[in-house]
């Protein structure tokens, strides 16, 4: 689901009149860090499970990450200015933190998960430690502050878009998964939130 968002972003980035500039380089780069993660590296550490997936997910998957790509990488290899400056721009810098972070919380945080499943254990556990302390779902907490990151730091319609959208997806399944924690264990921590840490 997660490949075309990194073949069609190269190829409308290169298509581009900005191929060349640092500043859409550098963005490029930092979306790429991403996906290869998501397509190549992530789909090989998760524990398989025997559920199936009905096929309409992924073609949705495959669908959105196409237009979300090129809807990007068109802002960013054609129709954004970036000048060098850029890169000292509060905006920049900011996004850029934020991206970082929340990629790195992101990762992080589906490590943990993955580990809880050592050894080819079945059957589902409580996550605890680090950002769990506060949150059932850090990992889609941290991939909403990494996109909006992205949005920040792109100052693009594209970019807020796939913000807007990430959090669209992801918080409800956040309060789905918190409400299923809950109604499955009865020594789930109390004062935990589902997706932002003592309000939601």
């Amino acid at each position: 689901m997660e490949l075309p968002a990194v073949g069609v972003f190269i190829f409308v980035f290169f298509a581009g009149n900005n191929r060349f500039d640092l500043v859409p380089l550098f963005l490029l780069g930092i979306w790429q860090i991403h996906y290869l993660n998501r397509a190549f590296i992530f789909p090989f550490r998760i524990r398989s499970t025997t559920r199936q997936m009905p096929l309409v997910i992924p073609l949705v998957g495959i669908a959105f990450n196409t237009l979300n790509a090129y809807t990007n990488a068109l802002w960013i290899g054609s129709f954004g200015i970036y000048a060098m400056d850029w890169i000292i721009d509060p905006r920049f810098l900011l996004g850029i933190a934020l991206f970082f972070g929340g990629w790195i919380g992101n990762l992080h945080s589906d490590t943990m998960l993955r580990n809880l499943r050592r050894d080819n254990k079945i059957g589902y556990k409580i996550p605890n430690g680090k950002l769990f302390r506060w949150v059932s779902s850090p990992n889609y907490l941290c991939e909403i502050i990494e996109w909006a990151g992205w949005a920040i730091a792109t100052w693009s319609t594209a970019g807020l878009a796939f913000s807007i959208f990430t959090a669209a997806n992801l918080v409800p399944r956040a309060i789905s998964h918190h409400h299923w924690y809950r109604n499955n264990f009865k020594t789930y921590p109390s004062g935990r939130k589902a997706l932002i840490p003592y309000l939601l």
